[in-house]
């Protein structure tokens, strides 16, 4: 399995936004998506500017490439979403998962 992740940074308001956008319009793509497993979205820091976290995760590079298009490396970020973003990264990361551990 891959963790993919990726930055971004909000205001309060900019971090409601995202979260909105988050769960009613990226995770039912996502959930379309072959090999998609799951995806945290997480927040640190106070105001003014939050940093945002998104961690999802993928049962290969090649599933990932379905969602990514060729450039894996470069972050999907709609203009929807950076619309409510002050600033987000251009690239991500990618991390294989070695060990899994539920409850």
């Amino acid at each position: 399995m891959i963790l993919r992740t990726w930055t971004a940074r909000a205001t309060p308001e900019g971090v409601d936004a995202y979260r909105n956008y988050f769960e009613v319009v990226l995770l039912p793509e996502l959930r379309r998506r072959p090999g998609f497993r799951g995806a945290y979205l997480v927040a640190e820091g106070d105001e003014p500017v939050r940093t945002l976290s998104t961690l999802t995760f993928w049962e290969s590079m090649a599933s990932i490439r379905g969602f990514a298009g060729e450039d894996v490396d470069a972050s999907v970020v709609e203009p929807e979403a950076q619309a409510v973003l002050v600033a987000f990264d251009r690239t991500v990361t990618h991390r294989e998962v070695l060990t899994e551990a539920g409850p």
